[in-house]
C-alpha cells in the first residue's frame, strides 16, 4: 500500500512556531493533507514528552495512535537536536533529526540528554556537543534509533553548510559515519541536486517540511509503497527504496547565494565572477546550496532519483482566485475540494485532472500546469523565500518526474 510520511515537524514548545502545533491538531490536519505518518517532532522537550506519553498509544503497526481519536494520522516519535561546538579550530552548527522506534528508547534518550544539558530552554535543544560524540550516545542507547543529519545543505545549520558545515561526512561523523543511513534534502534542495555527489548516493534521501504552523504540513514528505508497520517504513529507508515529495527548491531560503539587505541573488556563476563578494557591500555572500552542490559534487547528470514538485493547493487556490491564502474565500474553495477528494495530496498528486475540473476548472488547470512544472520561478537567497507563481510572463520549464507510487 501506499504510505505518506512526514517525519521531521516542530510542536508548540519550539521558537517561532504556531500554539496550534498541538498533537490534536497536527493529527487532524494530518488527515486532510493526506500524511499516514507524521513525526511528533521535539521529543526531548519534557513538557512535550509528557503530552505525548499521556495521549499516544502504541497499536499493531508499531506506529502510535491518538488515544480516543479515530481519525488521525499515525505518530513516530521524532526530534531534532541543534548542536554547536568546535573541531578544527572552526565552530560547527549541525541539526540532527532522530528517529526512535518506540516510547521506551525515547525515554531513554531523553534520560541520558538531561544528565548534562537543559531540555527544556526550546524543542530543538541545543547542545554544546560534538556530532560523533552525539552520535555515539544514542548508538549506546539503542542502535535502532536513526540519526539523520538535517536540511543538509543549509549554510548554517547544515552537514555541508558553507558557514558552519563539513566538506565530508568523514570529517563529521569519523569512523561512526557507517550509521548514518540516510540525509534530509531540505527546501533548498532535491534529490536530482544531491545526487551529484558521491557521499549522497551512497545513503538515502528523505523529504520533510520542518513544519512550524499546521499549512506546512507535508509540504515536503516521503512515499513508500509497502506494508504499513513501521519496520516496513525503516527497511525501506535504509533501502533507499522510496519516493518523495518535494517543495520546488527554488523556493527554498537559500537557493542561491547573496545578501538579502543588499538585494542580491546570485547563481554560482554570477558569484564566481563576483570572487565571492557582493557587488554592493564588498561583503563575503551567504553561499548558498547550488553553489555547495556545485563546489562538492562528482557528477554533473546523476539517474535514479524518483520525486514530484508541488505547490501547496491553498496557493494555487489563491493565485487563481488572486487573493492572500488567509482569505475567506481560499478557506471555503480548500474544504470544497477536500470534501470531495478527500486529500490536499491526493487532489495535487494523483485525481485525474477531468475529476477536478468539474468542481473548479481554473483550479484545475493551475494544478495542471504544476505537474508539468511550467512555472515562473525566482530563486530565494539568504534567508529569503523565493516565490513560485503559476502565471507570468517568463516561464521555467522543469522536466516532470514519473508519476509517485
Amino acid at each position: 500500500m501506499r504510505i505518506i510520511a512526514d517525519f521531521h515537524i516542530h510542536s508548540k514548545y519550539s521558537r517561532a512556531v504556531s500554539p496550534k502545533m498541538n498533537l490534536e491538531e497536527i493529527g487532524k490536519f494530518g488527515v486532510i493533507k493526506g500524511i499516514d505518518v507524521i513525526g511528533t517532532g521535539d521529543f526531548t522537550h519534557p513538557l512535550w514528552f509528557s503530552e505525548l506519553k499521556s495521549k499516544l498509544i502504541l497499536d499493531k503497526s508499531n506506529f502510535y495512535s491518538l488515544k480516543g481519536i479515530d481519525n488521525s494520522s499515525k505518530f513516530v516519535f521524532t526530534g531534532e537536536v541543534s548542536l554547536i561546538y568546535k573541531k578544527f579550530n572552526k565552530t560547527r552548527k549541525i541539526h540532527l533529526i532522530l528517529i526512535s522506534p518506540n516510547l521506551e528508547t525515547t525515554e531513554k534518550i531523553n534520560k541520558k540528554l538531561s544528565e548534562k544539558y537543559n531540555l527544556s530552554s526550546d524543542g530543538r535543544p541545543i547542545l554544546k556537543l560534538d556530532a560523533k560524540e552525539f552520535l555515539k550516545i544514542i548508538l549506546n542507547i539503542s542502535k535502532e534509533v536513526l540519526v539523520i543529519p538535517a536540511h543538509i545543505m543549509t549554510p548554517f545549520f547544515g552537514l555541508y553548510g558553507s558557514k558552519s558545515g563539513f566538506d565530508s561526512i568523514k570529517d563529521c561523523f569519523e569512523e561512526l559515519e557507517e550509521y548514518i543511513y540516510a540525509y534530509e534534502t531540505g527546501l533548498s534542495a532535491n534529490p536530482e541536486m544531491l545526487l551529484k555527489m558521491e557521499e549522497c548516493r551512497k545513503r538515502a534521501l528523505i523529504s520533510n517540511s520542518d513544519a512550524h504552523s499546521l499549512d506546512k504540513l507535508g509540504r515536503e514528505a516521503n512515499v513508500f509503497e509497502t506494508n504499513f508497520n513501521y519496520e516496513s517504513i525503516i527497511k525501506k529507508i535504509k533501502e533507499k527504496d522510496f519516493e518523495t515529495i518535494e517543495f520546488f527548491p527554488e523556493e527554498g531560503k537559500y537557493f542561491n547565494d547573496g545578501h538579502r539587505n543588499c538585494e542580491i541573488s546570485l547563481s554560482p556563476e554570477e558569484t564566481y565572477t563576483y570572487g565571492g563578494l557582493c557587488p554592493v557591500c564588498g561583503k563575503p555572500l551567504t553561499i548558498g546550496v547550488s553553489s555547495r552542490i556545485k563546489k562538492l559534487s562528482d557528477l554533473k547528470e546523476p539517474e535514479g532519483y524518483s520525486f514530484k514538485n508541488l505547490v501547496p493547493l491553498k496557493e494555487i487556490i489563491g493565485e487563481v482566485l488572486k487573493v492572500g491564502i488567509l482569505s475567506k474565500k481560499v478557506e471555503e474553495e480548500y474544504q470544497k475540494l477536500i470534501q470531495e477528494f478527500k486529500s490536499e495530496f491526493n487532489i495535487l498528486l494523483y485525481e485525474d485532472i477531468s475529476k477536478i475540473k468539474k468542481v473548479n476548472q481554473s483550479v484545475a488547470l493551475a494544478i495542471e500546469k504544476v505537474r508539468l512544472g511550467d512555472l515562473l520561478i525566482i530563486p530565494g537567497y539568504d534567508g529569503e523565500f523565493g516565490k513560485v507563481k503559476i502565471y507570468g510572463e517568463k516561464v521555467k520549464k522543469i522536466i516532470p518526474q514519473k508519476t509517485l507510487l
